[in-house]
């Protein structure tokens, strides 16, 4: 099983010292996510991580990052369109189980959003039933492709692997164990992503 992290949604001072050394842990799939964010600011981040980790990053927007920082490869959200003539590595957003089929048509992984209530304010509460889960699954809609999104944690973790999911994308769990306004220990944070790797196996 996959594990992804999605980053804040926002820059804060310490974030390219907790990325290296989560990259230095083994994170090994980052998902660069700073919604409505001028790209300067994602040019500066990925300018302070080592080039050697970049391979490992999949950037959200600004998709000339890709080739600019040679990262990993896009992710694309809902309603928004692949870039033409791209080619490399994508993957997609889906909040609907009858989209899974095409959208993991054309990408690597697709990630399924809402699988649990979020561990985030103001985000919706869980899309679905676990019996609506379990259904897809045995449809062959969820599988090594599809990736759990939402409320993932050590716990819904066992869950998202029984019911075939191939991949985890963890955000709260992790992120709402460091202050970003008024911590620079991040000790914790390190030590919960070492327990979420072990999880994942």
């Amino acid at each position: 099983m996959k594990l992804v992290l999605m980053t804040q949604p926002v820059f804060f001072v310490e974030e390219d010292k907790i990325l290296t050394s989560l990259f230095d842990e083994g994170l090994d799939n980052l998902h660069l996510y700073k919604p409505d964010s001028e790209p300067i600011y994602s040019e500066r981040l990925l300018s302070l991580l080592a080039e050697n980790y970049h391979k490992y990053i999949t950037v959200h927007d600004n998709f000339y990052l890709k080739e600019e920082y040679n990262l990993h490869g896009i992710h694309v959200d809902e309603g928004v369109a692949v870039p033409q003539n791209y080619k490399g590595h994508l993957s997609r957003t889906c909040t609907r189980l009858e989209q899974l089929k095409e959208s993991k048509r054309n990408a690597d992984y697709v990630m399924l959003k809402y699988i649990f209530d979020s561990h985030a304010e103001l985000i919706p509460k869980a899309s679905f039933t676990l019996d609506e889960l379990k259904e897809a699954s045995r449809h062959g809609l969820i599988d090594r492709h599809v990736y759990a999104l939402g409320g993932m944690n050590l716990e819904t973790i066992k869950f998202a692997r029984d019911l075939g999911f191939g991949g985890v994308v963890i955000s709260g769990d992790l992120w709402n164990r460091f202050d970003i306004h008024q911590e620079k220990d991040y000790k914790a944070l390190i030590e919960h992503f070492g327990k979420l790797r072990k999880a994942v196996g």
